[in-house]
């Protein structure tokens, strides 16, 4: 498949002020300390408008490595605290992440010695197996970095008692919930990092039904066969896939997908020029996950990076 290209065609509406409210709702329920994730551009909502907006709410952000950080300015935009929460640069060179505000995350004693000055944190693995460092490690790299925080990437309730277990030290900060374990108050130890949950619910993308049809034979590069269909100017190319949609408020199925193009089913009243929902209050994350199939979070990034961007306060 080629580079996904957003769409001139697709719509992608943002509602800054839903993610605001989801962010207060979290910090409300688990009452500790709030670092939001805005990795991977947001999770394609943009880094820079969603870290604007909350900065007076988070405690700080999370990335995947410094040069999210320095793309967006988070510390000089925001002040706030940046964890980059993926493997540190190869340079191992503690100063950017000391100008940036970035804490660098490290899971091995030459990591822990050589960013020592970023005053780093720990990595730790619970079952993850990728990028953490192996609980038989954790205190000789603790010391190496006079490290005094650790955090996991966990998915369920047992990465938290092996994290607390792992560290054993009641003079280093924990956290291990992301989004996966806000249900979970046991999970939210010293802070919380949630990333999906700020975005649930403020975005909607959308596009035009450009052509409508009344359906002669099998039709399209496949031959589906449908009693009429539209023809929408968003393809694989912008990251469509075949699945549910919605128009004028009733679900509907994007019968096939090409590069730039796809074809979706329709009936009588719908005309050119109708919007067509990829993503919104009727057809969430969710429920295009378990067609296309993947992770909730996939589909939140592929889509929202699908068009043009549009804000809401």
């Amino acid at each position: 498949m080629c580079d996904m290209q957003p769409s001139p065609n697709v719509r992608v509406r943002i509602n800054l002020a839903r993610i605001k409210q989801n962010l207060q709702h979290v910090k409300i329920q688990t009452g500790v300390p709030v670092y939001a994730v805005v990795k991977a551009d947001a999770y394609g909502l943009g880094a820079v408008k969603v870290a604007e907006a909350i900065k007076d709410i988070t405690d700080g952000f999370c990335v995947f490595r410094l040069k999210e950080a320095i793309d967006a300015q988070l510390w000089q935009r925001t002040k706030k605290r940046v964890i980059a929460l993926g493997p540190p640069e190869a340079r191992l060179d503690p100063i950017p992440y000391i100008e940036q505000g970035v804490t660098p995350a490290v899971t091995t004693v030459e990591q822990a010695k050589a960013l020592r000055a970023a005053k780093p944190i720990l990595c730790v693995d619970t079952g993850m197996q990728r990028f953490a460092c192996p609980p038989e490690q954790v205190a000789e790299v603790l010391s190496a970095g006079d490290i005094h925080e650790a955090f996991t990437h966990g998915t369920r309730i047992e990465h938290v008692e092996k994290l607390k277990k792992s560290v054993g030290r009641s003079d280093v900060k924990l956290h291990a919930a992301a989004s996966a374990l806000l249900h979970e108050p046991a999970a939210y130890l010293d802070a919380v990092r949630p990333g999906a949950a700020l975005y649930d619910g403020a975005v909607h993308v959308s596009t035009r039904l450009a052509e409508v049809h009344e359906s002669i034979g099998p039709a399209g590069y496949s031959g589906f066969v449908a009693p009429r269909h539209g023809v929408i100017l968003a393809g694989y190319s912008n990251g469509l896939r075949k699945g549910v949609c919605s128009i004028n408020g009733k679900t509907r199925n994007i019968l096939e997908v090409g590069m730039q193009s796809a074809f979706v089913e329709i009936d009588e009243c719908d005309k050119v020029g109708d919007e067509v929902v990829l993503l919104g209050e009727s057809n969430p994350e969710t429920l295009i996950a378990e067609q296309w199939p993947c992770s909730s979070q996939e589909v939140l990034v592929t889509l929202a990076s699908s068009g043009v961007r549009v804000y809401e306060s």
